[in-house]
């Protein structure tokens, strides 16, 4: 019985270490891999100073039960946001203030915030750890590229950011997202030196595209060949979205169940990001209407700042034009290889109907193709726009998949195969099991 128990020890032993060196080469031989998620989709931190005023005498008495010794807590997500009292604290504490003397956005007066674990895939699985069956987000995607040999900080990386800031177009200062370019610099060559040389492959979710993209153009091409080896884009709303317009009208929940848009929807409207996924005009038919009332004008896209004014946002207006707009004309290619994978064949918002009681009701909506959050016009923006230069420098490809929806795309089975396939491809690496099957004979 002894000589089987160290048949069996011994067995165990070098099947381990073949697993081991399997996925050692594996992943010696993959390109370095980036995640950026998108709007919402990685954990953000925040601590009030005590210049800190709130927006109530309840929310003055309500602390986070979770801090650190810092005096830290998750701010995004909280199961709070779900209840009534607390909606109005996270909405205070999540709002953005646009300074127009200084010409760039920043946090309430006593309130700081940042991104957890940046370089690490780990704030982007979960929203909330402890309710990771119902904040999963990127976690079937990573555990996806597990499958294909990609190991968590050695050739599997993330890029959190502060969703709620965006970028400024030249002339403009923009101290978050600035830095957030920065740091994604450093993270790429620093996982480029550590894979070899090997130029890294970024893997982009929605808002994280625009990002993405951004980021991309504004480095020298010798930088971009050398340490880039592909854009893989996922749902990425190139020309914004439809259903951004009801976001700042009347409020969006975004699918979180008990929480009234109303109580969020001064929170959204001061997004610098949501200024940006608004619908492009030079992506959407400018004159034909996308918001109708029975009270107001009718609005097209170009009627966006006046959009604005009408919903009682008028300070939105100013930052709109003068940084938002131009920053929707930078959509140029990047001279890197970029594969769009878009679902489709899913109703989504196209016309937005408002009746008799205005802005403070959620409209009727007629519907056309799209991934349910982004129209199809927008999804496929770029082979419009770069149809000209596909015959010069720059590769794109784009993977429909009919029935996958805007957040489905990061956990449908059939579409991560899809993922997997395309990361495959680009390594020039088959999508096999990661783990040999081997048989050995006690």
């Amino acid at each position: 019985m002894k000589g089987l128990d160290l048949k069996i020890a011994i067995v165990s032993m070098a099947m381990v270490m073949v697993q081991q060196l399997y996925m050692s080469e594996s992943s010696h031989a993959l390109h370095p891999l980036i995640l950026i998620p998108g709007a919402g989709g990685n954990q953000l931190e925040a601590r009030l100073t005590k210049e800190y005023r709130s927006s109530s005498l309840f929310c003055s008495r309500w602390k986070p039960v979770v801090k650190d010794a810092d005096g830290w807590f998750r701010l995004w997500f909280s199961p709070t946001v779900l209840l009534a009292p607390y909606t109005d604290c996270f909405a205070h504490r999540m709002t953005l203030h646009y300074d127009r003397d200084s010409d760039d956005y920043r946090n309430a007066i006593g309130v700081q915030t940042r991104v957890p674990k940046f370089g690490s895939v780990q704030s982007l699985l979960y929203l909330d750890p402890r309710l990771k069956h119902i904040t999963a987000y990127m976690a079937p995607l990573v555990k996806s590229l597990e499958e294909i040999g990609y190991v968590r900080d050695k050739t599997l990386f993330g890029a959190p950011y502060d969703f709620r800031y965006g970028l400024a177009p030249e002339g403009h200062p923009c101290e978050v997202g600035s830095k957030f370019l920065k740091d994604l610099k450093e993270l790429i060559e620093k996982a480029s030196v550590s894979n070899g040389g090997k130029p890294v492959i970024l893997v982009s979710h929605s808002l994280g595209g625009l990002f993405a993209l951004q980021f991309l153009n504004r480095n020298p091409s010798s930088w971009r060949r050398h340490f880039i080896k592909h854009l893989v884009a996922l749902s990425t709303p190139w020309g914004g979205s439809v259903e951004e317009m009801r976001t700042f009208a009347s409020g969006n929940t975004l699918g979180v169940p008990l929480v009234n848009p109303l109580l969020v929807r001064t929170e959204q409207r001061s997004s610098e990001s949501n200024l940006w996924l608004l619908p492009n005009p030079k992506i959407y038919g400018a004159k034909n209407p996308i918001v109708i009332t029975q009270n107001y004008s009718n609005y097209a896209v170009e009627d966006i700042p006046r959009f604005l004014n009408d919903i009682g946002f008028a300070e939105g207006v100013f930052p709109y034009e003068s940084r938002i707009l131009p920053l929707m004309d930078q959509l140029q290619a990047p001279g890197v290889r970029v594969t769009c994978i878009i679902g489709g064949g899913v109703r989504t918002p196209e016309t937005l109907f408002y009746g008799k009681n205005g802005f403070d009701e959620q409209p009727e909506m007629g519907y056309g193709d799209g991934d349910g959050t982004v129209n199809m016009v927008s999804l496929r923006a770029l082979e419009r726009l770069w149809a000209e230069e596909e015959e010069k420098n720059q590769t794109l490809t784009t993977i429909e998949l009919r029935g996958i929806s805007h957040k489905s795309i990061l956990e449908n089975g059939d579409a991560l195969d899809v993922i997997k396939r395309e990361i495959c491809s680009i390594n020039s690496v088959g999508c096999g099991h990661p783990h040999p099957q081997s048989h050995v004979e006690i």
